[in-house]
């Protein structure tokens, strides 16, 4: 039991740093920050993700590449592209790698306003910062594991930011529902998305990007809308752009 709450919680808190920090700020602007909050938003993205810890300006990169090219051999992660989910993760990480390390040439347009920490993240992105923290979960296992089969989680955990961005970078331009007509092949997952905080509604995001809120329908619930309207009262965050309000289709 105490594998499984590790599990789920290790789940939605790498999760929340994803979709709050390095999605929503980093890669959209959608609220702006002091450099304090900034920074501290690092280290807790930085201990939520752990072994799977991915580079919030790297990530901001690679999703902006992702809105500018969708569907196209550009893309990053695209379906359309890879012949699995297990092809397109390994060509993600290659992507993602090539950014971090300043291999590849990135278009200026893509690097605008990137939160940025170089001492950080160099050692945020080493081998042996992801080494020790496999041995912490792996150590966490064997302390607390009542069956063999609790270690089925293992691997997840190990890889859990790639493989969000990978259930909604594949499942949702494959399978779902549409609210907007928008040129690629994004949908919504799910109708009611607690499960990935509000990504899965991949269309709403992909027709109004720098929105705070990816729900649009009524029930389309994104529980981080309303931690967003919250920091935004408590003075931690400044929200840019106001939720559109326009009509649905489908």
């Amino acid at each position: 039991m105490i594998i499984l709450l590790f599990f789920i919680g290790i789940w939605y808190l790498s999760l929340f740093s994803q979709t709050f920090f390095q999605h929503r700020y980093a890669a959209h602007g959608s609220f702006k920050m002091n450099k304090f909050w900034e920074r501290f938003f690092f280290l807790f993205t930085y201990i939520t993700q752990g072994s799977s810890y991915l580079s919030p300006k790297a990530y901001a990169i690679m999703h902006r590449m992702h809105h500018a090219y969708t569907d196209t051999e550009k893309d990053p992660h695209s379906p359309s592209f890879s012949s699995n989910i297990f092809s397109m993760m390994w060509r993600t990480k290659k992507i993602y790698t090539e950014i971090v390390k300043e291999k590849v040439p990135v278009e200026s347009r893509f690097q605008k306003n990137l939160p940025e920490w170089r001492k950080f993240e160099k050692w945020a992105n080493s081998n042996l910062s992801r080494l020790l923290w496999v041995l912490a979960y792996f150590v966490f296992f064997l302390t607390f594991a009542t069956s063999a089969w609790w270690f089925l989680l293992f691997p997840l955990v190990i890889i859990m930011g790639p493989l969000h961005g990978a259930i909604i970078n594949w499942f949702a331009h494959k399978y779902g529902y549409t609210n907007f007509k928008v040129n690629n092949t994004s949908q919504n997952l799910f109708s009611v998305d607690i499960l990935m905080l509000g990504e899965s509604y991949h269309n709403n995001h992909h027709k109004y990007p720098s929105s705070v809120n990816f729900g649009r329908k009524w029930h389309e619930l994104d529980p981080i809308y309303p931690v967003i309207l919250l920091l935004n009262w408590l003075k931690i965050i400044e929200i840019q752009k106001p939720v559109p309000i326009a009509e649905t289709v489908g």
